[in-house]
């Protein structure tokens, strides 16, 4: 069973930057896929970044270049990086383990952390 911790939201300015990390237990963390998902008040959940076991990258349109995902299977962490954050990028961000394709979809699974506020506000 795998389990997932988010930390590192908070609240920042606009432009600021936070780094978010999610913790996973199991040893089958460095086989799987991770993914970054967030949840805004009032809107559908949203693909954020997605990372391989051997770290290729896909990032949705409004991520790229703003966002980077990373990973240290040492530790059984996964990391994202956000700089320039806006305030429409308040949410709570979730921590996913899943799967990439061929083609470079990110599919879920059914594993989630419990997610970790970020608040951006002037």
């Amino acid at each position: 069973q795998v389990q997932l911790v988010e930390s590192g939201g908070g609240l920042v300015q606009p432009g600021g930057s936070l780094r978010l990390s999610c913790a996973a237990s199991g040893s089958t963390f460095s086989i799987h896929s991770m993914g970054w998902y967030r949840l805004a008040p009032g809107k559908q959940r949203e693909f954020i970044a997605g990372i391989t076991s051997g770290g290729r990258t896909k990032y949705a349109d409004d991520a790229q270049g703003r966002f980077t995902i990373s990973r240290d299977n040492a530790k059984n962490t996964v990391y994202l990086q956000m700089n320039s954050l806006k305030l429409e990028d308040t949410a709570v961000y979730y921590c996913n383990l899943g799967r990439i394709s061929s083609f470079g979809t990110y599919y879920p699974y059914d594993y989630w952390g419990r997610g970790t506020q970020v608040t951006v506000s002037s």
